[in-house]
């Protein structure tokens, strides 16, 4: 294998950029397969709230590591860089280009660069977190991550109750902020290069195509699809963008109009974070629109 011709494109930006659309137009220039790196397209259970690929998008290219595991399933980004790269090894014994797409930026990070070293800390700090988080909630938590850490909670996932206890335990057993062990090294770990290309529409573009997505997944049956999942309510996947909001709907706390302005709003909030996850990388050059990346690509 001649790894100096080994190339890995890899396609970032929030959630409703465009980002399928490109992958999909570029694996078409390049005759080469997809690897998604959405950390929850890869449930089997989370079709419609997660928008992934429609059955024509899958049948355009070939996809990889999407509805490969499920909802019960205990899944890491250290798993997913485990088993991307190993792929990868074998994938680029006969091809040449291989693309990673995706908005999860700590799944993107993990495959690329590697993960971060990280204290060892003794599990008493991860038990007494968890019985905080049942007690009090993760507004409780947040608060206190912010207080501890500002840095780390403008690019947490703050649905993700997992990342901050994570973070949390770290500060606590260390006494230091858990940012100041994300060392941001950009330093491609793997045997081939790199092409990072991100996409990310005006504001008031993407606000629009947020709120065009949502409504698309409500009258897809999004309600029904999370209606269906209610039993898996308290697993981690589940807490995600667009299925907390309808648990609250079918608890019959807010009514199914706050649930769809909600899951707008947390979107929005959520693609925000996303955008300051994948700006802190200098090396990715940007684009408005997946057309503006492809046109380029081509020349």
């Amino acid at each position: 294998m001649n790894i100096n011709k080994k190339k890995l494109i890899v396609i970032v930006g929030p959630t409703a950029s465009g980002k399928t659309e490109a992958s999909i137009m570029i694996s078409k220039i390049f005759n080469c397969d997809i690897i998604s790196a959405d950390s929850r397209q890869f449930y089997k259970e989370m079709t419609i709230g997660t928008a992934k690929p429609t059955k024509k998008e899958l049948n355009e290219a070939n996809h990889h590591f999407i509805n490969n595991i499920s909802v019960e399933d205990k899944y890491s980004s250290g798993i997913f860089s485990r088993e991307a790269n190993s792929f990868l090894s074998n994938y680029f014994l006969e091809n040449d280009y291989a693309i990673l797409v995706g908005g999860s930026g700590l799944f993107i990070d993990s495959v690329i660069y590697g993960l971060d070293d990280m204290p060892k800390v003794p599990e008493s700090f991860r038990n007494d977190l968890n019985e905080l988080f049942k007690k009090e909630g993760i507004e409780y938590l947040l608060e206190k991550l912010k207080t501890s850490d500002p840095k780390y909670f403008k690019i947490v996932d703050k649905k993700n109750h997992r990342r901050v206890i994570r973070a949390l335990e770290i500060i606590q057993y260390t006494k230091k902020p858990y940012s100041s062990y994300l060392t941001n090294k950009k330093k491609n770990m793997n045997n081939y290069s790199l092409r990072l290309y991100g996409l990310c529409p005006s504001k008031v573009e993407l606000k629009s195509r947020i709120n065009v997505r949502v409504d698309k997944m409500v009258e897809m049956g999004l309600f029904k699809e999370v209606e269906n999942l209610k039993k898996y309510q308290e697993l981690n996947p589940l807490r995600s963008v667009g299925y907390s909001e309808i648990f609250s709907y079918l608890k019959g706390k807010i009514s199914k109009k706050e649930a769809i302005d909600l899951i707008k709003i947390n979107t929005w909030r959520y693609s925000k974070r996303q955008i300051t996850w994948f700006k802190r990388n200098k090396d990715i050059q940007w684009y408005r629109s997946s057309t503006e990346l492809v046109k380029d690509i081509k020349n």
